[in-house]
């Protein structure tokens, strides 16, 4: 008998492991709570580590139609765009990790991956208020009345899971004191600026700035991150005040006040992170990306995670699917220490993005110019990585 699986959350973790379950024969049904399938959000990378597993799903040619490839990842000083250090993201990281690195409007993503789900196999508007395990069967429940039963069930809704709530109860989540602030910049509004295809990151005294291309060049997307932020929600939604930004980048580089002044709009939201949850599965529920794993944005790993997560979980369910709770065990098992290294030097980041001028930022930038963190050396065991090939 074919193996019945739920997917609770219509992003890119919930769409991505669908079409990996998918392509491994099991029978999957996706449940969004919002009107229609998309993202809300600005950019989003996809390292080798995802771009190989999208490929795989038969993405690669709508991944090029609707991504930019970025020559580079170049960090600079805040105030005098001083290199700190350059690595390359273009040809050579296809030829060295076998995949290519892409950045994406989130929505872009998004809808490339709802466009390959069957259209009978995706159901928005079905916002999830139960979960009830039923010996070998798990049945969901929605507040449009709709019910849903399955052999397994995925939560992949995000960072404020509703399965996860459920299955696992409440979670107070942990202001880190940061607060983002994002644009999305028509390229007419920045010609001047010639800006290069590339992943940029700022990085000064209290705070860093983060842009890339998006939507095949035609959308600059723009994150600015400050520390000791007074703003505490998490929201996505919440609109801010260009000028406040632009108030908080005084004396950063031209480059910089130039975006932020290009702000058509800005979103602010808190960053807040969460402590590791003990476990992600019970009996025959498990969760997936930022519903179990979340991460602060530093590393650019958000997204590839929960893509990985998928291809894992995929794998190990097609080597067990006589024994479900077993193959979730073998997930976490396989998935948990990834994440949490990842998680781990996301929250490093932070700090080291954000050092004030002084030795210890001297410090930094010797060893970005000498050592390299994103060397290949050094990059390879993210890059590298294939999460399909988990292993009962």
């Amino acid at each position: 008998m074919t193996l019945s699986v739920a997917i609770i959350g219509g992003g890119i973790g919930g769409l991505s492991a669908a079409l990996a379950l998918l392509r491994e024969g099991f029978d999957v049904q996706v449940y969004e709570q919002a009107a229609r399938f998309g993202e809300i959000g600005a950019g989003i990378q996809i390292s080798p580590n995802a771009s190989r597993l999208l490929y795989r799903y038969g993405l690669a040619e709508a991944m090029h139609r609707y991504g930019v490839r970025p020559r580079a990842v170049h960090q600079k000083r805040w105030d005098d765009a001083r290199t700190l250090q350059r690595a390359p993201l273009g040809p050579e990281v296809e030829a060295r990790f076998g995949a290519p690195y892409f950045h994406f409007h989130r929505g872009d993503l998004a809808a490339l991956l709802a466009g390959a789900m069957p259209t009978e196999r995706t159901h928005a508007g079905h916002r999830l208020v139960d979960v009830d395990e039923r010996g070998e069967r798990i049945v969901a429940r929605f507040d449009n009345g709709a019910s849903a039963e399955a052999d397994l069930l995925i939560g992949a809704d995000g960072i404020h899971s509703r399965v996860r709530h459920l299955v696992f109860g409440p979670e107070k989540p942990r202001f880190t004191g940061c607060v983002a602030w994002r644009g999305l910049v028509p390229a007419e509004r920045i010609a001047h600026l010639e800006i290069e295809v590339a992943s940029h990151n700022w990085m000064g005294p209290g705070a860093h700035c983060v842009h890339y291309w998006v939507s095949a060049g035609r959308f600059m997307n723009v994150v600015c991150v400050v520390e000791h932020g007074a703003w505490t929600s998490e929201s996505w939604t919440d609109k801010g005040r260009v000028e406040d930004v632009l108030a908080l980048y005084e004396g950063w580089h031209p480059t910089v006040r130039g975006l932020i002044s290009a702000f058509p709009e800005t979103f602010i939201w808190a960053l807040h992170d969460r402590l590791p949850l003990p476990r992600w599965s019970q009996g025959r529920v498990t969760l997936l990306g930022d519903a179990c794993h979340p991460m602060l944005p530093m590393m650019a790993q958000g997204a590839a995670q929960a893509i990985e997560d998928g291809a894992a979980l995929a794998a190990l369910l097609k080597a067990m699917p006589d024994d479900v709770p077993a193959a979730l065990r073998r997930y976490e098992d396989v998935r948990k220490p990834r994440a949490t290294r990842l998680q781990e030097a996301s929250a490093a980041n932070r700090v080291r993005f954000h050092l004030p001028d002084g030795p210890d930022q001297q410090k930094r930038d010797h060893a970005m110019a000498t050592s390299g963190d994103r060397s290949f050396d050094n990059i390879a065991w993210l890059y590298q990585h294939d999460a399909a090939e988990a292993q009962p």
